[in-house]
């Protein structure tokens, strides 16, 4: 075969791949298991551009030399296909989701293929697939039939919570959730109730429930959105407004798996950062919940939760949420107006941006007051969106001597900051959190130390009970409901108002066709358009759709058994499979998507349904590659482009230029002039050697920024191996690192000179059988030793880095020896894989057998050393070098070097009073 020609070998092997489904997982192997997965994409429209496979080819690497190494890998891919951005395009077009979905799905597949990567297609899985979420709905199910024991710390079915009701009431049952939400009853009352009342007594003890929450209400784009969508008040999709609005809403109880997933952190792979994100999030406290009576009021009490109830002496306010379900029996008359007004503004605004916010102070006074339990002083109750009314229980006890935000609110209204320890300074500057010295101004704890004083207050709180030591935690159940069509529909029916679940025998519950993909004229979620769309012909079905996050947070172990239609998994698959070994992806998903995912793990396990202890063992978040974009300067107010060496003699507008009509940062002018109608008749004013040079700036790839390279631009004309190894080579797989362009040439320039060791000349195969000397094994062998421990730390920048100056080394050396380039194409298979299979195929091997051959074996004694020239010094100046057999000793060094005449060219007539030899490495002569 004639020169290397990546667009002939990548299609032949690729279309090989696809014909013979090399890269299918076997269910039952004696191969030891393992599995590689990546985090699944949502499918748009704009495909993907170069930054996105970043991750995929790296996975794909660990699962090309695991093959090698022996293992039966399991590496699938599949498509998270509901989403908001699909139901958007559905509005404005008219256009059914699943048909955009399956378009964009069709683009990314050919993408992905066209990478070369080595994925198990065969076991596909798409969210938006009915049967596919029909096992997403029967998860929800079973999380709408169990209820969480907090005596056996795990899931449990209703029916032998029921059943305990029937036996004895609720008397001593201990449940997660909020105990006020139930009410007690005895054996003989859950006999007397209703089917009605039943289920309106067991609702608060469900694992998924529904209740009135504080959510993000999008009215321009009729749903509710998740705080990360969500971004200085309005929605980050389309730019609308969004408030806060009580709802009706779904919701999983996590909050009652906080503790495990705390604990399971321990046991993970994973990077530190985002472990130490999910624990923030989780945020374990340990504290007390106080409760403050309102004066004037027979009933009307705010509960707090604090970890400080030390500092309760020291509590001069009490700040609500603005949504506190006080606030308006709170607020006197007077104040009614300026409360009104101040909640109004608090809808505007995310829980995002309220935590965030700790620069602005702002508040307003009901005109009401507490008692403070251990002193029944009045304490003025006022508002604040620093307070959340999800979080603990929306009211805070302020310390303004010990909390910051605290002090800053005090010092902005006047009120009072009294200290309460001995040990506090500077409360004139700043808040002190110390918890050193002794308490003064504190009555019953005066005198003490924080431990003293703090188990004292608790006692005297439960005795009196206004209180009582608690664990809190600062996470929330997960609302679990969204206003939109492209989503799997919530198994749930309406029966005089009450909630059911539908037969486990009628899943999946379809998606419905409706004319329209908006929100009825009277308010309801698009699926209130749907016609006769009712349970048994009678019973109105949730119209609420899940969230994006249902389907991905088991989607791993359906690629176990995709064709399963009897189990949302086999039991053997699972058990053979068990959890993921490697997954790989980004670090935002950390308090999102992994924590949703160990979370239905978790419950899953207390079904008995899966055996591991967690989904994903290690993780590994690859950085981003960021985009270079160009830039050229308009002279304001004409249409003329000055370039970037003269454009300081003007006053000019920089804007960003598409940068597939830039190379090595000159413009093609006659191309801009094409890209935009209004630069058709632009004018440019040249460098003097009358080219278009652009300005650079390193940012994230965007369409907006007309920096987005396509992998297919490339692909045509470097080829898939030299894209892969690119990404690769731009530096440590974790890190952030701009893109270039104009470097991929390099690597594609390597691939040739790598093609050369095999074809000299770009001719025929010229590979021979002759022995290899030791020269070319030292270079075989370091090169195999590098690559192995490379790809096991994922340094895989370093490893193209190796192959490169392998390639040149046995370039000068001449090689073309079977025993030496045979083991070399292994070596470079998982990065370059097209060119691997050609190379195998042409040495004799079967077509497409390269997955199954081994990886070479490393043997140390071919890079031992014969002889090893060590520098000789004289007081730590090197003079000289001397070779020595690589075994000898340092008595024998030392001697042969005392022998030589070493010391009397430079030791200035000197005697030695001391030799020091480091072993492999120099002499040392001391006079």
């Amino acid at each position: 075969m004639p020169a290397y020609r990546p667009e002939e070998i990548e299609k032949k092997w690729q279309a090989h791949w696809k014909a013979h489904g090399t890269f299918q997982a076997q269910n039952h192997s004696d191969k030891p298991k393992y599995y590689v997965l990546d985090m699944f994409p949502y499918p748009s429209g704009a495909g993907l551009h170069v930054g996105h496979p970043l991750g995929y080819i790296a996975s794909d690497i660990v699962t090309r030399y695991k093959r090698l190494q022996g293992f039966n890998v399991l590496h699938p891919m599949g498509f998270d296909s509901f989403g908001l951005p699909a139901e958007q395009y559905a509005i404005q077009t008219g256009q059914h989701p699943a048909l955009t979905t399956e378009q964009n799905i069709n683009t990314y597949i050919q993408q992905l293929s066209s990478l070369g990567f080595s994925y198990d297609w065969s076991r596909e899985v798409r969210t938006s697939d009915p049967s596919y979420y029909k096992w997403t709905q029967w998860i929800f199910l079973k999380l709408f039939n169990s209820w969480y024991n907090l005596d056996t710390d795990r899931a449990e079915p209703l029916t032998e919570l029921t059943a305990r009701f029937a036996k004895s009431g609720s008397a001593g049952i201990r449940a997660a959730g909020d105990d006020e939400e139930r009410h007690d009853f005895t054996a003989g009352q859950w006999q007397m109730m209703s089917e009605k009342q039943k289920l309106a007594a067991v609702l608060p003890y469900r694992l998924a429930y529904q209740q009135d929450t504080y959510v993000n209400w999008c009215a321009g784009l009729g749903t509710v959105l998740s705080n990360d969508e969500v971004k200085d008040g309005v929605s980050e999709r389309g730019g609308f407004p969004v408030e806060r609005r009580l709802m009706p809403q779904w919701s999983l109880r996590i909050t009652a798996y906080a503790d495990r997933l705390l604990q399971g952190l321990d046991q993970l792979e994973w990077p530190d950062a985002v472990k130490e994100m999910q624990r923030n999030w989780i945020g374990k406290s340990i504290g007390a919940e106080v409760t403050f009576p309102v004066q004037g009021s027979d009933t009307a009490q705010i509960k707090v939760y604090t970890t400080r109830v030390d500092t309760i002496y020291g509590a001069t306010f009490l700040v609500l949420a603005p949504e506190h379900e006080l606030v308006d029996q709170l607020t006197t008359p007077e104040q009614r107006t300026a409360v009104d007004e101040y909640i109004a503004a608090t809808k505007r605004r995310s829980e995002r941006d309220r935590m965030a916010d700790a620069k602005t102070v702002s508040g307003v006074f009901t005109g009401a007051y507490a008692l403070n339990p251990v002193n029944n002083e009045p304490v003025p109750i006022w508002l604040a969106d620093y307070v959340l009314a999800g979080y603990g229980t929306g009211a805070v006890m302020a310390v303004p001597s010990g909390d910051q935000r605290d002090w800053l609110f005090a010092t902005h209204f006047g009120l009072p900051i009294p200290a309460i320890s001995d040990a506090q300074q500077g409360l004139d500057q700043q808040a002190d959190p110390t918890k050193e010295g002794r308490y003064i101004n504190s009555d019953l704890i005066n005198g003490l130390t924080y431990k003293e004083a703090t188990q004292k207050l608790i006692a005297f709180l439960e005795e009196k009970g206004l209180g009582k030591g608690k664990v809190n935690f600062r996470q929330r159940d997960a609302i679990f409901g969204r206003q939109r069509y492209w989503g799997e529909p919530i198994p749930i029916y309406y029966k005089d108002g009450t909630a059911y679940g539908i037969a486990e025998s009628d899943l999946p519950l379809v998606l419905p066709e409706i004319d329209e993909y908006k929100p009825t004229e009277t308010g309801e979620p698009p699926l209130g358009r749907a016609q006769d769309w009712l349970y048994k012909g009678k019973y109105p079905y949730e119209l609420s759709t899940m969230p994006g996050w249902a389907g991905s947070s088991w989607y791993y172990l359906r690629y176990m058994d995709p064709h399963n239609d009897a189990r949302f998994v086999g039991e053997e698959a699972e058990k053979y499979w068990g959890n993921v070994d490697l997954y790989m992806g980004g670090a935002e998903h950390a308090t999102g998507h992994l924590l949703y995912a160990r979370f239905w793990y978790l419950f899953l396990k207390d079904l008995g349904l899966v055996h591991c202890n967690e989904p994903f063992q290690k993780l590994i978040n690859q950085g981003m590659i960021l985009g270079r974009s160009n830039f050229v300067y308009r002279i304001n107010g004409t249409n003329k482009f000055v370039t970037l060496g003269k454009k300081d003699q003007y006053e000019t507008t920089a804007l960003h230029a598409d940068v597939n009509i830039v190379e090595n940062d000159v413009l093609n002018v006659e191309a801009f002039k094409k890209w935009r109608e209004e630069y058709a008749n632009a004018e440019f004013i040249l460098e003097d050697n009358g080219t278009y040079v652009c300005g650079v700036e390193v940012e994230k790839m965007s369409k907006s920024k007309y920096n987005v390279v396509s992998p297919d631009v490339l692909i045509g004309r470097y080829g898939a191996d030299a894209l892969r190894l690119y990404e690769m080579f731009l530096g440590p797989l974790e890190q952030y690192k701009p893109w270039n362009t104009n470097g991929i040439s390099g690597v594609g320039s390597f691939l040739k000179k790598f093609w050369r060791l095999y074809h000299p000349e770009d001719g025929v195969l010229a590979v021979t059988d002759e022995p290899a000397t030791p020269a070319e094994l030292k270079v075989l062998h370091r090169a195999i030793q590098k690559a192995q421990e490379d790809i096991e730390k994922f340094s895989f920048n370093t490893s193209v880095s190796l192959f490169m100056i392998t390639v040149n080394e046995l370039t000068a050396l001449k090689c073309h020896k079977r025993a030496i380039l045979e083991p070399l194409v292994l070596l470079v298979s998982p990065f370059a894989p097209h060119l691997a299979e050609e190379l195998w195929q042409e040495l004799g091997h079967e077509a497409g057998s390269i997955s199954t051959a081994r990886y070479p074996e490393f043997r140390e004694e071919y890079l031992v050393e014969e002889s090893v020239t060590y520098p000789l010094a004289i007081n730590g100046k090197v003079r000289e070098q001397m070779q020595f057999a690589a075994d000898a000793t340092p008595a024998e060094i030392e001697s042969a070097v005392l022998a030589s005449d070493f010391l009397a060219k430079h030791g200035e007539g000197k005697a030695a009073k001391k030799v020091i030899v480091v072993k492999g490495r120099m002499v040392n002569v001391v006079v």
